[in-house]
């Protein structure tokens, strides 16, 4: 069975909605037969590189909420995080473009560690006093090489504003296709769908449904035909 994760690195509940997911997948009895794939998606897609604000600031400007409600928001994402045992800084942590970090990971699925890195983005984003926006390539050079990738590799693909953005926005356009009009979005076999950071007892009701229902094959032809198996061919008879 394959799971598709829509998500960003902006995102708080995708880092939120990662953990409870993984949560509900560990626990999952078929666990080992799950694949699991994520998708990029932008939650300011067209911002520019070096277009880069405090989390207040755009949260106020985006939702014209006050910076106190913004940042009770930003306290209720700490609570919230903490209670899935995850770092979560709830001042000083800023906003920017996040399509350089897209490519990244579509770079990084091709060497299988898209997870990896993914999860160390995050944790750099939500959890660490660095910036992710505010460094240069460097600093995503520096947590590619932490997710297991080769730096002149990861350095080269940031380096080449065209590496990968295709990806990107083909993933975007799917997300559009399916209805997501925000994220995390997680698809299951493409039969099921699931918004939001759901509770982990939601994602293991979904893991199950959708387990439980996947289409067995309909054998197409006649009976008899030559195959090959463990104790050799079928060989053909005069």
């Amino acid at each position: 069975m394959r799971v598709e994760i829509w998500s960003d690195i902006a995102c708080p509940w995708c880092y939120v909605g990662k953990a409870r997911f993984e949560k509900a997948l560990a626990a999952f009895l078929h666990r080992d037969d799950v694949e699991v794939v994520h998708r990029s998606f932008e939650l300011d897609p067209g911002r520019a590189k070096g277009d880069v604000q405090p989390v207040l600031t755009m949260l106020t400007r985006k939702y014209g909420m006050s910076e106190a409600q913004a940042q009770a928001g930003e306290d209720n994402l700490g609570a919230q995080a903490a209670a899935e045992g995850l770092d979560y800084r709830t001042r000083d942590r800023d906003h920017g473009s996040t399509f350089d970090m897209h490519r990244l990971l579509h770079f990084a699925k091709t060497r299988g560690r898209q997870d990896e890195l993914l999860q160390i983005l995050y944790r750099a984003n939500f959890a660490e006093e660095r910036s992710v926006y505010t460094e240069g390539d460097e600093r995503l050079v520096e947590l590619a090489v932490e997710a297991g990738l080769d730096a002149e590799a990861a350095r080269k693909v940031l380096a080449a504003p065209d590496a990968y953005a295709d990806e990107v926005r083909a993933d975007e356009r799917e997300a559009a296709e399916l209805g997501a009009t925000g994220v995390p979005f997680f698809v299951l076999d493409r039969k099921y769908g699931v918004s939001g950071a759901q509770p982990a007892e939601v994602f293991t009701q979904a893991l199950t449904q959708a387990w439980g229902e996947r289409s067995p094959l309909k054998p197409v032809g006649q009976d008899g035909a030559e195959v090959c198996g463990p104790d050799g061919c079928a060989v053909p008879q005069p």
